[in-house]
């Protein structure tokens, strides 16, 4: 039986779609032009690793020691100090989690970022995919969300205990937790080829977190 850190490594896990996402987990880390830059959940260390080629300063963080993360943490009780990040990402986490524990994780990224957090989790809402090519234009691409879509009851598969699109999470009470978590949305998308969904946060200047480590 292959471990947990083994699939991480092999096709199926490894889609095209899956590449395309890791496009985006770098490009909305990398764009800030961040000194210092936490990334919670190491996975296959695609973007960590690319993103320490370029020469930015990246520090991993994971529940699990065999994953070998630079310190090995929660993200509910992180060991880090308020604010000592540019840039915490936090990709294909947090829907490892049961929802009741989303709002605490939330507040502790706020906490340790200095103003850029980036998230993203699955979201299987039904989609039409429309791609288009204009000369002159470009391409024009466009997601689209199926009319009289039934919201199916998510099941714990193992892995995942909740997903956007899913019975009771919808995208619009996934937003309403992230701003009453401290944070202002700059932008919100769904990568086209693949279904991670992208939060792009800032940290609200007024923001009062529980606690300062």
């Amino acid at each position: 039986m292959k471990t947990e850190k083994e699939s991480y490594f092999e096709f199926p896990y490894e889609k095209k779609g899956r590449f395309a996402s890791y496009w985006h987990q770098i490009q909305e880390i990398a764009e800030t032009g961040p000194d210092t830059i936490l990334e919670i959940g190491v996975g296959n260390r695609f973007v960590s690793n690319y993103l320490t080629s370029k020469g930015f300063g990246v520090v991993t963080m994971d529940i699990k020691a065999n994953f070998h993360p630079s310190i090995c943490g929660s993200i509910v009780d992180t060991p880090f100090k308020s604010g000592c990040f540019d840039v915490v990402a936090c990709y294909e986490v947090l829907e490892h989690l049961p929802y009741k524990v989303f709002p605490n994780a939330l507040k502790e990224l706020c906490r340790i970022a200095k103003n850029r957090v980036v998230i993203s989790v699955p979201d299987s809402t039904s989609m039409y995919r429309f791609w288009i090519q204009i000369p002159k234009i470009g391409d024009i691409q466009k997601l689209i969300s199926l009319p009289f879509k039934r919201e199916r009851l998510h099941v714990f598969d193992g892995e995942h205990y909740w997903e956007i699109g899913r019975k009771g999470f919808a995208v619009k009470k996934i937003k309403e937790h992230i701003r009453a978590c401290g944070f202002k949305i700059l932008k919100t998308y769904r990568v086209f080829e693949f279904y991670h969904r992208f939060f792009v946060l800032e940290k609200r200047m007024n923001t009062i977190t529980n606690h300062e480590k």
